[in-house]
């Protein structure tokens, strides 16, 4: 009788639960190109010059397309500009699921709405995005509005937890 008590326990807690995957990029790195070079991920090219950044995050749930992210620091490495953020006010947040397209994947680009970027490149934003079901490597960057990719999420941790 304990027994029978016990597993119905348990596929009841299971039934329950619901998975969750998120995926946290526990840094972020600015483009590293020289002048003119391009360094495009998927069809998105990259800055045309130098970029850094002193610290970042972002966290998507890739069920809900809730999520979050923030860099600090974002600014030019080099030229004239170095140590601004040059003409770019603000930014938005790509994530970019099954780059290169995986076999039996499609690869897809969301975007987050823009927000400001502060003049010492520091700019934050929550969001909720239509994340397509099969989300296979995601990565994700800091794009100016009109498209060039600034900064990249790096450290990728993918994690499943369980709500009840």
């Amino acid at each position: 009788m304990r027994k029978v008590c016990l597993l119905s326990l348990m596929l009841c807690a299971g039934a329950f639960a619901q998975s969750d995957t998120v995926v946290h990029f526990r840094g972020m790195e600015g483009v590293i190109t020289a002048p003119g070079v391009d360094n495009p991920v998927s069809q998105i090219h990259s800055a045309p010059g130098p970029w850094t950044t002193r610290n970042g995050s972002a966290r998507v749930n890739l069920e809900s397309g809730e999520g979050s992210f923030e860099v600090e620091g974002l600014v030019l490495n080099g030229g004239t500009g170095s140590g601004t953020t040059g003409p770019v006010s603000s930014v938005i947040g790509t994530l970019v699921c099954n780059p290169g397209s995986p076999a039996g994947s499609a690869e897809a680009v969301i975007d987050t709405p823009a927000t400001h970027l502060s003049e010492e490149g520091n700019a934050e934003l929550s969001f909720k995005i239509n994340v397509p079901p099969a989300c296979n490597h995601p990565v994700f960057l800091i794009r100016v509005p009109s498209g060039r990719w600034l900064a990249t999420g790096v450290k990728p941790v993918t994690s499943s937890r369980a709500r009840y």
